[in-house]
C-alpha cells in the first residue's frame, strides 16, 4: 500500500528504505505508529502517526505522516474515522497539535481535513533530504 500512495502522490518509493522506516516505526513506539484500516473485514487503507516536539504548540506534537484508502474504499467516511481515531491517539499521548500535509490539486483530501477541522496556514512546507 505505500507504493500505492507513493504512485497516486508521484513521489518517489524505495522498497527496502520504506521496510526499514516501517520496522523501525513498530519497533519503537515513542516514535509513533502505524494501524490498518479495515472496512467489513478487508484492508481499506493505513495509518501512519509520527511524534515530535513543538516550542510553538507548547509541547508534543504528532504529523499524519501516510494516510491511504484503496480507491474503492473511499468516499464512505473511512478517511474521517481514520483522523477521529488518530486525534484519540494524540490525546491519550498528551499532544497539543496534530499536523499533516496534502497535495495541492488533492481537493477532496483537503476539504476532508477542512471538516475534520484542519486549517490551512500560511507557510510553505520546504524539505531537504539528507
Amino acid at each position: 500500500m505505500i507504493r500505492a500512495l507513493c504512485e497516486f502522490d508521484r513521489t518517489p518509493f524505495d522498497e527496502r528504505t520504506a521496510r526499514g522506516a516501517l520496522t523501525q516505526l513498530i519497533g519503537d513506539e515513542s516514535l509513533g505508529g502505524a494501524w490498518l484500516i479495515e472496512s467489513d473485514g478487508r484492508t481499506a487503507g493505513y495509518l501512519v502517526l509520527t511524534y515530535g516536539f513543538s516550542l510553538e504548540f507548547g509541547g508534543h506534537d504528532a504529523f499524519i505522516d501516510e494516510i491511504f484508502l484503496r480507491e474503492e474504499f473511499r468516499g464512505r467516511g473511512l478517511g474521517r474515522r481514520a483522523l477521529e481515531f488518530a486525534e484519540t491517539v494524540c490525546r491519550g499521548r498528551g499532544v497539543r497539535a496534530l499536523l499533516l500535509e496534502v497535495e495541492r490539486d488533492n481537493a477532496a483530501a483537503q476539504e476532508v481535513y477542512r471538516r475534520s477541522g484542519f486549517e490551512r496556514r500560511g507557510f510553505h512546507l520546504m524539505v531537504k533530504r539528507l
